[in-house]
């Protein structure tokens, strides 16, 4: 601090601490921490230095951010979701089963030789495959492309694409297109390096066309042993195991099964008497899709629609590893390596299509540790598996029962079988005959006891109800039948004796035998017992039964709180201590819950309105029941308040405030956990949907959480994951006799609306690689939904009137329409449609056209063309008399008024129908009518109608039922004409009004054109027909006339020069045609020469540039 000369301090430099520069000093001290990022320390260096580079990197984020946007759907996977399905799919000896089996390998560590049908595996903690090989047949491939989620597609790279390929991709893209990954094998046919590795980026760039741009592509180069090398194939397995999938909305909205096993249930009794009766069967696989439920219908491709009889859930096959304390591991345990393959023999038991088959080995082969574990014990085999236990087995399974021992309760003496037996006795026949029915009756006569126990019943019966909790001696006696020596029960010298107890015992048995309404709706109502000593009174015995003792103590308590049984009081009771404590709360001085209490209530009305500050004194003015400490008799108490008291609450009420506001900032603004971004309230409308849904999904999953499956299927069915066994009745025995597990059986439920039959209007375009037009009535096979039939398409165009104009063929390379009957399906839904399911039958692309459904109807609207010809006979100005296009008066009344024409464009009008009358000079036929036209017409000319008549489509659809053949691809039903007639060897016989003739018109002679002198003299001169005087004819002319007679000799001369000049003119002629051969012989040798000579150019061209590259790289 410097002093002045009059020792006075200079002024101190106070420090900013608000406003501009104290803001920056702080941002400066942020920055310079050790902690803080090199950004914040240096921010110019990260400052904008281009404002349009700036803007295209925003666009191109932006542009990637908005890609990854899909429609969001709700997440309606369950907790426990079914086994993925993964298909393989390909040619011919390409490598499908082999990848099969390796891949088995690589998740179970198990061989699998024989493999039929489905095999389920857990390929992680969270996810289990469902693996599946795709016979090469078209139906095959149809339908394993509307179940499957994953789709391994081999290519034999030594050979290159096939057609099956492209065949499945299509229908995949039709029927809603699944996760696909391309798999090349047979590279080790290929022995050069470049060569294979130019074929690799050729099936790439092409396998990208077909599905998108960076599509996974996979590369088994060799084989080793008849197997794929193990780390390529746990490469393939891995991108498997992690794949994630968007639900199809098909799949999404419909349930269906992929069965894995089937059984036959029908009576084998009834199979011998008829074999050829329908079947009774079920089908065991996974729900997916939609939750299942029970009578509802379901279609099975290759068979029909069917109805599920019956429905029941079993426990997991093959279920997901369980999620305990213990340590989580990255890989499985090899217990949790589970698979299932039914039909395939995995662990020795077979499922067949009406029996269970056990594969008992030899001993040999059980050494090798396939079956169970096997140990040796003093020489001998002992197996610990269950086959290897039945086997060993020395003593008969009879001589095992009559040994055992069990006992039915706990803590009771064992019996054995023959004591059971004995304790059961069975009845002795009596015969007697009886003369009023004449016949022999039959008595069954049981032992004493027995008939004591009845005499003691009907006993009772007479004195009326004796409960079983009396222990009244006399009950007892009459019970046992004692009688006194004089003939006379000691029971009916008593029935005086405990009347009262008699009497409550009735009253007892009337409440019990009433109905207990809030029993009936809300079940079962739990009676918690308040003392101890009901504990003591009640014992289980064996877990099963409970045994209790001292009713009369409960008796009171029996039905506490049951408003429907009217409660039994003793004298003395309302002066208890337990009564009066359980009925205090009914009343108001009693203890309330808060929300009830009225004391409570009112309290919390004084919190919020009793208090009152004055501002200007800081006094404050409290009720006197807020304030315990004041007299009961002060209702209001003055109290004076700190400052700080005053200050903390509204410190309190502005951070209320604040904390309000920021939660509506929060809301307008939400930062983005994952990247940081500020995505405001206007462009979230994306994250706030999929937020929404994801609540809703939640919702959904907490609905039926806490019930038990018994339960919950009840309520929304057997939802997906489920491991379901379904009933099916009345199925062609066809199905089961032809049964291949190695064909896709699915069972595919449909919609109340998809039972229906109907008019199906689509949008169909024909596939630019089938090479004929698609005609109208030539029978289809389409797929579309869960269903293969085979219908007759009529093909339209649809005009800007909405008319619906009928079409013989399709047009090339675009749309049309197409109208046929079959079972109805969602708008929107895709089909394909194809010629034939006989691989032998179509030898081109078998797809033969795609398209969408656009509605379903019960009408159709399908129109032709349809003119009808006239000719005038009767000519009036522009009225005409026509005859021939009608063939009746009341066929005219129908179309008075309707838009006639002339071949030559003059439009007309129909009046009305001609009727012959005394006056008609004749030439009139039926159907005549008189026509007025905007202008004169002629006898020649031609009259027609152009009209529009309905075509029907015809009411025909049948379902596709390979599966009940035996060979599963010779499948036919409707041929075309043209199959026909190729077969029978017909030609075709056409139609004679359709063929086209040479027209063949007279020239007509048009009179010259007469104009009147009176209108010759209004006309102009230029336009006026002009006089002309006829040609002078010249003495010349007129001379050349006349006929020239030559003399012999003159006659001689000038043939001699006829035939000179003819010889001259020929000669002239072949030198001619000399010329142009030589002509045409120079030409191509002269181009010749020039094609040499351009090739000469070219390589010296080529040698002067190799020759300046190379002083070029020298000068380098």
């Amino acid at each position: 601090m410097d002093v002045d000369v009059d020792n006075k301090p200079s002024k101190q430099h106070k420090v900013r601490k608000a406003g501009r520069k104290a803001e920056k000093r702080k941002l400066k001290e942020d920055n310079s921490r050790e902690d803080a990022t090199t950004k914040k320390k240096n921010p110019k260096a990260y400052a904008i230095q281009s404002v349009n580079k700036l803007a295209k990197s925003f666009h191109r984020a932006q542009d990637i951010k908005t890609k990854k946007h899909h429609i969001p759907v709700v997440d309606r996977t369950p907790q426990v979701p079914p086994p993925v399905v993964v298909a393989i799919v390909g040619p011919p000896k390409v490598g499908k089963t082999t990848l099969l089996q390796c891949i088995i390998k690589n998740y179970t560590k198990q061989k699998l030789t024989n493999i039929q049908g489905p095999v389920t595996v857990v390929s992680g903690k969270n996810r289990r495959l469902t693996i599946i090989e795709c016979p090469n047949d078209i139906s095959a491939m149809i339908d394993i492309a509307k179940i499957a989620d994953l789709v391994l597609l081999l290519v034999d790279a030594g050979f290159g694409f096939e057609m099956e390929t492209f065949e499945f991709l299509n229908i995949c893209q039709v029927h809603g297109m699944p996760k696909i990954m391309g798999v090349l094998t047979h590279l080790d046919a290929i022995d050069n390096a470049k060569k294979i590795k130019k074929t690799k980026k050729l099936l790439k760039h092409r396998f990208w066309t077909e599905i998108y741009q960076g599509a996974k592509l996979f590369y088994l180069s060799r084989m080793v042993y008849g197997e794929y090398q193990k780390m390529e194939i746990h490469n393939l397995c891995r991108f498997i195991s992690v794949m994630k999938f968007r639900p199809l909305i098909w799949r999404s909205t419909h349930s269906y099964l992929l069965t894995d096993r089937m059984e036959d249930l029908t009576d084998p009794e009834k199979i011998r008497q008829d074999s050829i009766c329908n079947r009774n069967i079920s089908l065991y696989g996974y729900v997916r899709g939609m939750p299942l439920k029970n009578l509802s219908s379901i279609h099975i491709p290759g068979v029909g629609d069917q109805i599920i009889k019956n429905i029941s859930f079993l426990p997991d096959p093959c279920p997901l590893p369980e999620k305990g304390e213990k340590r989580q591991r990255r890989t499985l345990d090899v217990k949790e390596r589970l698979i299932y393959a039914p039909m395939s023999g995995v662990g020795g038991i077979i499922y067949d299509k009406d029996a269970v088959y056990i594969d008992v080995q030899s001993s040999t082969q059980r050494n090798n540790g396939q079956v169970g574990e096997i140990e040796t014990i003093d020489n001998e085999i002992v197996d610990d598996s269950m086959i290897g236990t039945m086997t060993l087995s020395k003593q008969t399974i009879d001589h095992k029962m009559e040994k055992s021992q069990f006992s039915l309760l706990e803590g009771m003496k064992p019996i054995t079988n023959n004591e059971a037996e004995s304790m059961i006795e069975m009845p002795m026949e009596e015969k007697t005959f009886d003369v009023e029915t004449n016949r022999v009756r039959r008595r069954a006569v049981f032992s004493m006891k027995d008939g004591e126990q009845q005499d003691s019943t009907s006993d009772d019966d007479e004195e009326g109800y004796q409960s079983g909790d009396s222990d009244d001696e006399s009950c007892n006696e009459s019970e046992n039948g004692i009688e006194e020596p004089n003939g006379i029960s000691e029971s009916k010298l008593k029935w005086k004796e405990n009347l009262k107890l008699k009497a409550q015992n009735l009253y007892i048995h009337r409440q019990k035998m009433m109905k207990n309404l809030p029993k009936l709706v809300y079940g079962k109502i739990e009676i918690k017992s308040d003392t101890s000593e009901s504990e003591e009174d009640e014992k289980v015995a064996g877990d099963l039964f409970v045994v209790k003792r001292n009713m009369k103590a409960k008796k009171n308590t029996k039905d506490n709180k049951d408003c429907n049984i009217t409660l039994r009081r003793q004298h003395g009771d309302e002066n208890s201590e337990d009564i009066r404590q359980s009925i205090s709360d009914c009343f108001v001085t009693g203890d309330w819950n808060q929300d009830e209490d009225a004391s409570h209530l009112l309290q919390e009305d004084e919190n919020l309105y009793g208090d009152f500050e004055d501002l200007e004194t800081g006094q404050s003015f409290t009720s006197g029941a807020k304030d315990n400490e004041s007299d009961s008799d002060d209702v209001d108490t003055v109290r004076i308040k700190k400052p700080d008291d005053r200050e903390a609450r509204l410190r309190e009420k502005r951070l209320a405030r604040k904390r309000k506001m920021k939660e509506i900032f929060d809301r307008e603004y939400d930062v983005s956990q994952e990247n940081g971004e500020v995505t405001t309230a206007s462009g979230s409308l994306f994250d706030s949907v999929k937020t929404e849904l994801a609540e809703q999904a939640k919702l959904n999953r907490a609905e039926f959480e806490d019930m038990d499956d018994a339960t919950r299927v009840q309520y929304e069915g057997y939802r997906p994951g489920m491991y379901v066994r379904i009933e099916l009745h009345d199925i062609p025995c066809e199905f089961v006799k032809y049964f291949n597990p190695t064909y896709p059986v699915i069972a595919g439920g449909l919609l109340a609306t998809e039972i229906q039959t109907g008019f199906i209007r689509v949008r169909v375009k024909k596939h630019r690689w089938y090479p004929k037009i698609l005609k109208t009535r030539n029978p289809m096979i389409f797929s579309m939904g869960w269903r293969r039939f085979q219908s007759l398409p009529m093909y339209y165009m649809e005009d800007h009137n909405l008319r619906q104009r009928y079409l013989k063929y399709t047009p090339q390379n675009m749309h049309c329409w197409a109208v046929m009957w079959g079972p109805l399906c969602p708008q929107g839904t895709g089909f394909l449609a194809i010629q034939a399911l006989a691989n032998r039958d179509v030898p081109n692309f078998r797809i033969t056209a795609s398209g969408t459904i656009l509605e379903s109807d019960k009408s159709t609207k399908l129109v032709k063309k349809l003119k009808l010809i006239g000719y005038p006979y009767k000519i009036f100005k522009n009225t005409c008399f026509v005859k021939g296009m009608f063939n009746s008066s009341l066929e005219v009344a129908k179309f008075e008024g309707a838009a006639i024409r002339t071949v030559s464009g003059i439009r007309g009008q129909i009046k009305r129908a001609v009727t012959d009358g005394p006056n008609n000079s004749g030439g009139s036929e039926a159907g005549s009518f008189r026509a007025s036209f905007e202008d004169r017409i002629l006898m020649s000319d031609i009259v027609f109608c152009r009209t529009w008549c309905p075509v029907d489509v015809p009411k025909f659809f049948l379902n596709c039922a390979n599966l009940m053949l035996p060979d599963k691809d010779s499948w036919s039903a409707m041929k075309t004409v043209g199959q026909l007639r190729h077969e029978k060897d017909q030609k075709l016989q056409p139609n004679e009004d359709s063929l086209y003739r040479p027209i063949e018109r007279e020239t007509r002679v048009f009179n010259p054109v007469v104009i009147p002198k009176k209108l010759q003299k209004e006309l102009p001169y230029k336009v006026r027909p002009k006089l002309r005087r006829e040609k002078i004819e010249s003495r010349q002319e007129g001379m050349m006339k006349v006929a020239i007679v030559r003399e012999p000799k003159d006659r001689k001369i000038v043939e001699l020069m006829t035939a000179l000049r003819a010889l001259d003119h020929d000669k002239k002629k072949k030198t001619k045609q000399e010329k142009r051969v030589k002509y045409l012989k120079h030409r191509e040798m002269l181009e010749k020469e020039e094609i040499k000579n351009k090739w000469k150019h070219k390589e010296a061209k080529r040698k002067a540039y190799a020759m300046l590259n190379q002083k070029q790289k020298k000068k380098r």
